[in-house]
């Protein structure tokens, strides 16, 4: 158990394994219950036990709430149904007129919530290769009021500066948000280099068996809270008790399933780096990968994401379809390993000529390791590349 500012905390292996109330108090649960209740009896009139109504807090999901707060070094942490959700309440916090900086190759599911919706309300977003903070800096303007990264991004694996933007963006004002689902407060903390919001989608390797979809927004502002509960209260993106349980369950075992991720990941990048159907692997743990030194100091992994080039485009269905214990299937973050074509199905409602330029073309496949074994996947991809003519 660590010293920090006089307090007790445990180490992140530690909280993630237990949560932050160690077991239910009123009862000595270990496992957190789950308050399978919409609404919550008052002791009397202007009188609450803390729980009203579910939509606004429900003990379950406060347990989690708190518990991925203290694994981000955050003080608030916010539940939601979906990442999406998390993302959509974000953007409230600003208003029309208002210019976002956001990183060019990123989720297309975020690309669609910006142009689709949020635009037509008058917000302003501008897509940057925000790993080149020359790019950066130039795409800041008079109503930039906050710059959104995804490090590392998905799919490109490219790498922002998270202490850089955030010293540039505060000197405006503004502030920094940071997609971390990639790397998990595991890997990486961004509020200790800066960062104003964390967003995740809890969906990938927080909930870590895809078998729920949740989104989550941590942050250290009194003044961003009320904002935020706001927003979360009256649109009713809220996480259901049980899905809240799920995720919490998800992430007792964060800490193992991020290193056997990354372990096989790194085996499997050095093996798809030397086929010679493959013309180019793009994973952060590589020493020569543009942003190593950037990755090794700001993060303590790489991760268990990877994506590359084949060299012919035919070979593209050929192994999606040749694939037995990878599965073809969309997301992350799974146990499972999962292979997806992003080009038809994360990023297809981004323009073609964004697409190109981020790198996300037709050769392009990301592949999300699982904690299986190792050998075991490497012979799979050996036997559906051997099925390409």
């Amino acid at each position: 158990m660590a010293e920090k500012n006089g307090k007790k905390e445990w180490g992140r292996k530690t909280l993630a394994a237990r949560g932050a109330s160690l077991f239910e108090p009123h009862t000595g649960a270990i496992s957190t219950p789950i308050y399978q209740s919409s609404t919550f009896r008052h002791p009397g009139l202007y009188e609450s036990t803390g729980f009203d109504y579910s939509r606004v807090t429900n003990p379950t999901r406060l347990e989690l709430e708190r518990t991925l707060a203290l694994l981000e070094h955050g003080r608030f942490g916010l539940a939601f149904a979906t990442g999406m959700g998390a993302i959509s309440s974000i953007i409230k916090l600003y208003k029309p007129g208002d210019h976002i900086i956001v990183s060019e190759d990123l989720y297309g599911g975020t690309y669609r919530l910006f142009t689709e919706y949020y635009e037509k309300y008058g917000f302003r977003f501008s897509w940057v290769d925000t790993s080149d903070f020359s790019a950066v800096e130039a795409g800041i303007r008079p109503e930039t009021k906050a710059i959104f990264v995804e490090t590392p991004s998905n799919p490109m694996m490219k790498v922002t500066d998270i202490r850089r933007c955030a010293e540039l963006i505060h000197q405006k004002g503004g502030d920094i948000i940071v997609d971390n689902t990639f790397l998990s407060p595991y890997f990486q903390n961004p509020l200790d280099f800066g960062a104003d919001l964390i967003t995740h989608s809890g969906t990938k390797y927080l909930a870590g068996h895809n078998d729920t979809l949740s989104g989550f927004i941590v942050h250290q502002r009194d003044d961003l809270e009320e904002p935020l509960r706001n927003a979360q209260k009256s649109e009713g993106a809220a996480l259901s008790p049980f899905d809240a349980w799920l995720t919490l369950r998800g992430i007792k075992t964060l800490a193992l399933r991020m290193r056997q991720c990354e372990d096989n990941a790194l085996r499997i990048a050095q093996w798809l780096r030397r086929h010679q159907r493959v013309d180019q692997v793009f994973f952060t743990g590589f020493e020569d990968h543009p942003q190593y030194e950037l990755s090794c100091s700001q993060s303590r992994g790489f991760g268990g994401m990877i994506s590359f080039y084949v060299k012919s485009p035919q070979d593209v269905p050929v192994l999606l379809k040749n694939v037995s214990l990878i599965l073809f299937a969309e997301s992350l973050g799974g146990v499972e390993s999962l292979i997806t074509y992003p080009l038809v199905q994360t990023h297809s409602a981004i323009p073609e000529s964004m697409r190109l330029s981020a790198g996300v073309n037709d050769r392009l496949l990301r592949l999300s390791v699982g904690i299986e074994d190792g050998d075991d996947l490497i012979a799979d991809l050996d036997a559906a590349f051997r099925q390409c003519a």
